[in-house]
């Protein structure tokens, strides 16, 4: 497992926008809050058009030190040398992706509310397991609701847990009191009034030392 990353912090996911230069530019206005890492989520482009985004987004993250996550396409993680992939329950299993990606690679899976789920993806080699929602989420408003109890009882199973589901600076921190060690976020930081002091107010929970109360540049 990948030692380029860190195991605590902001997970920032896209948003869904097709508008390349938006999302370029959104992307680049919250990375300054040292992010743990980005997730590209793209679900209605086409192929070749995620690429291109994919492709821009490496760049980015390479300036700013932030490993990028491609969410369940593992073929294009590898087509561009992301730092790792992130697996549905539908995509490709952990040791497909292990043995395309590599042994460094950042491998992280959904396990929605299920810690049997959650137990059995850290045993076959998780870099990190994802339980959620936690609350109601605008990009998966239907999504199964997950407990701050099963966060507590999977903190024996040796890997990262990162919790999801609209998550904001407003309701993080008992996700972390209850022991979230990354928090995954799209709408929380970039449909805020300040997406960068949104993104640094949620990092701050893990870096009490962050600069979080800065403007943006």
């Amino acid at each position: 497992m990948s030692d380029l990353w860190p195991r605590r912090g902001l997970y920032l996911i896209t948003p869904e926008y097709a508008d390349d230069r938006l999302l370029l530019e959104s992307v680049t206005r919250v990375l300054p809050a040292r992010p743990a890492l980005l997730q590209y989520r793209s679900k209605s482009l086409s192929r070749s058009r995620r690429r291109e985004q994919a492709v821009a987004l490496a760049a980015v993250c390479a300036d700013h030190g932030v490993g990028l996550i491609i969410n369940d396409d593992l073929a294009l993680a590898a087509e561009i040398g992301a730092l790792g992939v992130h697996l549905g329950r539908d995509d490709a299993s952990i040791a497909q992706a292990r043995m395309l990606l590599g042994h460094d690679a950042v491998i992280g899976v959904s396990c929605y509310d299920d810690r049997a789920l959650a137990e059995r993806a850290a045993a076959a080699g998780a870099s990190y397991i994802a339980f959620g929602a936690f609350f109601v989420s605008p990009t998966k408003p239907q999504a199964r609701r997950a407990s701050l109890e099963l966060l507590r009882a999977s903190a024996g199973l040796g890997v990262p847990r990162v919790a999801i589901g609209g998550i904001s600076p407003d309701n993080a921190e008992p996700l972390v009191r209850a022991g979230a060690d990354l928090l995954a976020v799209i709408s929380g930081v970039f449909d805020a009034p300040d997406p960068l002091a949104a993104a640094r107010q949620l990092q701050s929970l893990y870096d009490p030392s962050s600069d979080q109360n800065q403007g943006t540049p």
